[in-house]
């Protein structure tokens, strides 16, 4: 995403969509979910454009892996942190280590979607995220992905630095 007008007008989308969801769960609305939102849930709103579908004209299973990836960059962004600079600047960068989906409906062309996160385990190397994928109330897709951090010159684990882990770290 490009910084300046458009780079404001995307944080106040999140910023929104994360006040409607402390909202609905304030008042007390009863949503059809998985799972409640815990106090550091993220989300961000996704269009679902043909080069996502299949030939059966819904989104491609492995896609929504691409929509989880795009929600955690997003959501590491909201906290200060983009991924290149912390590959250039602290030479960490982050890699799949494990990832896990339940299909429960298809999502189709043109569908806005919400998709969402909520960081499940935090250790001094590994994020464990709890992900899905929402057409309005309706839950689409629930996965679980875990990342670990890297050393970007020898891909090894490398522990999350001090400053991004205070950042990072779930609700006990």
């Amino acid at each position: 995403l490009a910084q300046g007008a458009m780079g404001s007008e995307w944080g106040k989308a999140l910023t929104l969509r994360q006040n409607v969801t402390k909202d609905v769960a304030l008042q007390g609305k009863i949503v059809k979910m998985k799972y409640e939102p815990k106090p550091n849930a993220f989300s961000i709103p996704v269009r679902v454009y043909y080069e996502d579908t299949d030939a059966g004209g819904v989104v491609y299973y492995a896609n929504y892996l691409k929509f989880f990836e795009r929600c955690r960059t997003e959501w590491m962004r909201f906290a200060g942190h983009d991924q290149s600079a912390l590959a250039s600047e602290a030479g960490i960068g982050f890699v799949a280590r494990k990832a896990s989906c339940e299909y429960l409906k298809p999502a189709r062309l043109d569908d806005e979607l919400v998709v969402g996160l909520e960081v499940e385990k935090l250790t001094r190397v590994r994020v464990v995220f709890r992900q899905h994928v929402r057409r309005g109330d309706v839950e689409l897709v629930t996965g679980t992905v875990e990342i670990a951090c890297v050393n970007m010159s020898t891909m090894t684990p490398s522990a999350i630095p001090d400053f991004l882990h205070q950042k990072l770290e779930a609700p006990k």
